[in-house]
């Protein structure tokens, strides 16, 4: 957040508290989900300066727009849970009945780190919680609640176009959400063919090289929850002991243009 840069079609320029950010080979973007609109600007600069991104900004954005994803998913047939989305909240009854009926988990499209995402046991839940963030003038999805996926979701880690590690998530008890930060446990998992194959058709569908991709196990199949632009590395390397970084460093080795200078950067 500190970085300017000038736009500029002769001379692109990156700064950093007045030196200047040049000769770099390749980029890893980290960018948090407040911060995605400067994150994917700062992104394209870098990519205008002809830097190879390991994830490009376009993906980055795409798959920051939960509702977008989830659409963009859907396109290509991957399998997601029913989903809906409204501009206000006067057909509350009928996008309930659209969606078979509670149970049913609401979600804020600019939550993270399950944050925002709340279950609703009951229609008249459902109701008073999309009435509460409608007042609020929140953006927000409703989807099916996956019952057989036990309030746990599997974590795959995406580096190219292979699933080099899994995880089972699982939520502390007696709540829902499976994410590490929301106190939720973490184990290694062996994934279906089908799952592995769900994971990385996802992770195309968002143009994602480096990625996490959600996935709940259903009565029909995997299903995608969210794929994730700037998965955290430290839970999923500690519960299947694979070298994710590592991996994400040969990919860019391996596919990064490599560039004749050298950063004179020292910082």
């Amino acid at each position: 957040m500190k970085i300017y840069f000038n736009v500029s079609a002769s001379a692109p320029q990156i700064r950093y508290k007045g030196a200047l950010l040049e000769g770099f080979d390749a980029i890893i973007p980290r960018i948090g989900a407040s911060i995605t609109f400067f994150g994917a600007a700062v992104v394209r600069q870098f990519e205008v300066m002809g830097v190879y991104s390991v994830n490009d900004s376009q993906a980055i954005a795409r798959s920051r727009d939960k509702l977008r994803s989830i659409q963009v998913l859907a396109r290509r047939g991957i399998g997601i849970p029913d989903t809906g989305f409204a501009h206000g909240t006067r057909q509350t009854d009928d996008m309930l009945d659209m969606l078979g009926g509670a149970p049913l988990v609401i979600k804020l499209i600019e939550g993270t780190q399950g944050m925002g995402v709340v279950l609703g046991e009951t229609r008249k839940a459902v109701s008073s919680v999309m009435n509460a963030f409608g007042q609020l003038k929140a953006n927000f999805l409703v989807q099916e609640f996956i019952k057989e996926a036990g309030n746990s979701d599997i974590r795959c880690l995406v580096v190219g176009d292979r699933v080099v590690a899994a995880m089972m998530r699982k939520g502390a008890k007696g709540d829902f959400r499976s994410n590490l930060h929301r106190g939720g446990t973490a184990l290694a998992v062996k994934i279906t063919p089908q799952e592995r194959k769900t994971a990385v058709k996802a992770a195309r569908a968002m143009g994602l090289k480096v990625c996490g991709v959600d996935l709940l196990r259903s009565n029909r199949g995997p299903l995608v929850l969210e794929v994730n632009s700037s998965p955290g590395l430290q839970g999923v390397e500690k519960a299947t002991g694979v070298d994710v970084a590592g991996k994400i460093i040969k990919y860019i080795e391996e596919n990064a243009r490599p560039k004749p200078t050298r950063s004179r950067w020292k910082g």
